[in-house]
């Protein structure tokens, strides 16, 4: 008898970028690789893909100031603040990825003095909840009256 397999690979792409008030790029991540969480595994695909109660969708995106998480990680290490979480935009892009798309914009106050951004991080809800994937950047100075644009991709190949 012969065995069929298939396999499925889970992998995430995020760009990055600080923009001046006239919109002026002034801090660009370049494209970069991210971490899936073991718990954004369970949570945001296995359990989704099984219609059980405790399953997670992205909704929202964080900035922090820390170091890239862990597989293990629950939560974005330093992030800014929960209260400074992003809505994000999800569409699909071709047969294999979701792209999320959104703005940290300096009108929502969400550095209150200059920062050096770092990492960011993908949650379902806007306070607490589990980390899905994240990442970090090399670190670049965000001004009270910068925005940071992202573009965030999971792909499935």
């Amino acid at each position: 008898m012969e065995t069929s397999q298939d396999t499925v690979k889970v992998k995430g792409f995020f760009h990055l970028q600080i923009a001046d008030p006239d919109g002026d790029i002034v801090g660009d991540s370049g494209i970069c690789t991210n971490v899936i969480t073991n718990e954004g595994k369970r949570n945001y695909l296995a359990r989704l893909l099984g219609a059980i109660a405790s399953s997670s969708q992205i909704g929202y995106a964080a900035l922090g100031t820390g170091s890239a998480p862990a597989t293990d990680a629950t939560t974005l290490p330093s992030e800014l603040g929960e209260a400074v979480r992003n809505a994000v935009a999800a569409a699909t892009s071709g047969s294999t990825a979701v792209v999320f798309t959104g703005t940290f914009a300096s009108a929502s106050s969400f550095v209150t003095a200059t920062r050096a951004l770092s990492n960011i991080g993908l949650f379902a809800t806007d306070t607490g909840g589990t980390l899905f994937a994240g990442a970090t950047y090399t670190s670049s100075s965000c001004g009270t009256n910068q925005n940071v644009n992202y573009t965030y991709t999971i792909t499935f190949t």
